[in-house]
C-alpha cells in the first residue's frame, strides 16, 4: 500500500503568481505600524511626524491600500470597499 504521510510534500496545483493573487480584491486586513516605517517604506506617502501610531489596511497580496489613524478608519474603508476583512495571527 503506497500511502502518504502527513508530512510529504505534494506539488501546489497553483503557481506562485496564481497564489499570490488568491483574495485579490476580495480580502484585506488591518496592521499597526510605526509612522517612522510609513516613511521609510512608502517614500512617496507625506510625511507623517515620528512617534505616532498608524493603521495600515492592507490588500490580500500585502499592497498597502489606505492609512488611518484608527483601527476602526481602516475597517470602514475596507466595509466602503466591500473587503471581507481577516485577522493575521
Amino acid at each position: 500500500m503506497d500511502m502518504k504521510t502527513a508530512t510529504e510534500r505534494t506539488e501546489s496545483p497553483l503557481t506562485t503568481e496564481q497564489f499570490a493573487q488568491l483574495g485579490d480584491g476580495l480580502i484585506a486586513y488591518v496592521r499597526p505600524m510605526r509612522s517612522e516605517d510609513v516613511n521609510r517604506l512608502y517614500p512617496q506617502a507625506p510625511h507623517i511626524a515620528p512617534g505616532l501610531t498608524i493603521f495600515a489596511l492592507f490588500g490580500a497580496d500585502g499592497a498597502p491600500i489606505v492609512l488611518a489613524d484608527s483601527e476602526e478608519g481602516c475597517i470602514g474603508n475596507a466595509v466602503e470597499n466591500h473587503l471581507q476583512m481577516v485577522s493575521l495571527h
